[in-house]
């Protein structure tokens, strides 16, 4: 297994960059034993509502195929690996009553199985909605029967809906800038708000949807930091190395948040606390603005560190 960035860091402890001694070997340690985790993340929705190509535009490679709208690539749960990340592509629901409940079945459990410690292996469920499409019916099936039982926390769930630039029919997506006008991002605003009011009524869950586009890559910045918040805070420094490298996937998203400058505080605190003690926050700023190879300007970054990848989500 690869670990490049995690690597890095080990290596420049080593070399005494964080100190020497017992802060030295506390890094050492710290890494040692985070390359040894792994980052389970499952991917659910219809059939065609986009979750390959969703996790092509996330990720550093195209880890699983892209099937077109009718026919889908994946025929039962398909397992990827990168670095520490491992990827749970799960079939498509909503084409045949049968294979939807041969398929619950399967996911659900997924959902349940434990890991050699006896945790839920599953750390979070992203289920992907379909926002050209003004039946949710299967939308809504999968989150309520097959999802949402078999979820300790709650928060562990992201609600993600994709092919926001088909919504309206595509009216209203302004294809040069790669956005909605103002018409649609008023409609999907109000998509956004009878999702989540259907989940917490149906479910009694309190859900955050986000909305984005894997063809033009808007808002992926947004649901990679839904997704790293969701996690145990000592595992969000794990999607660091699968990436994907293309600073333009990142560069363009809505602007009610920081979303690349919020991604780099929470990767920097989850490699802090992972690491611990007194070396563990120069390592850790170290890491931002020299190690991770995407998302912009870093302050506070040791002096004389590369600008890389964490680097060119801002730019």
């Amino acid at each position: 297994m690869s670990s490049r960035i995690l690597d890095d860091i080990a290596e420049e402890a080593r070399k005494g960059s964080f100190g020497t001694g017992e802060d030295q070997e506390s890094v050492i340690r710290g890494i040692e034993l985070l390359k040894r985790q792994k980052l389970n993340v499952a991917f659910v929705g219809a059939t065609g509502v986009g979750k390959s190509s969703t996790i092509n535009a996330i990720f550093n490679m195209d880890v699983a195929k892209v099937g077109d709208c009718t026919d889908p690539e994946t025929a039962s749960i398909q397992k990827y690996e990168i670095d520490n990340m491992v990827l749970w592509d799960t079939p498509g629901l909503g084409d045949n009553p049968e294979k939807d409940r041969q398929y619950a079945v399967e996911i659900a459990g997924l959902l349940k199985r434990k890991d050699e410690k006896g945790d839920l292996l599953i750390d979070e469920v992203v289920v992907l909605v379909d926002g050209s499409n003004r039946d949710m019916k299967t939308a809504y099936e999968t989150i309520e029967h097959v999802v949402a039982p078999y979820i300790e926390d709650p928060k562990r769930i992201i609600i993600a809906i994709n092919q926001c630039d088909v919504a309206l029919k595509g009216r209203f997506w302004n294809n040069d800038r790669c956005e909605p006008e103002a018409q649609l991002a008023a409609f999907l605003d109000q998509k956004v708000t009878s999702v989540r009011e259907r989940i917490a009524g149906s479910t009694g869950i309190a859900t955050s949807p986000m909305y984005y586009s894997a063809l033009h890559h808007y808002n992926i910045s947004k649901l990679l930091l839904a997704m790293i918040i969701a996690v145990p805070e000592k595992k969000r420094f794990l999607f660091t190395d699968s990436l994907n490298r293309n600073p333009d996937v990142w560069k363009k998203n809505d602007e009610l948040e920081t979303y690349n400058q919020k991604i780099q505080q929470e990767v920097k605190g989850s490699l802090s606390k992972a690491l611990e003690g007194a070396a563990a926050g120069a390592a850790a700023g170290a890491s931002i603005g020299r190690f991770i190879p995407v998302i912009g300007p870093v302050a506070g970054a040791i002096a004389g560190a590369a600008l890389g990848f964490l680097g060119g989500l801002l730019g």
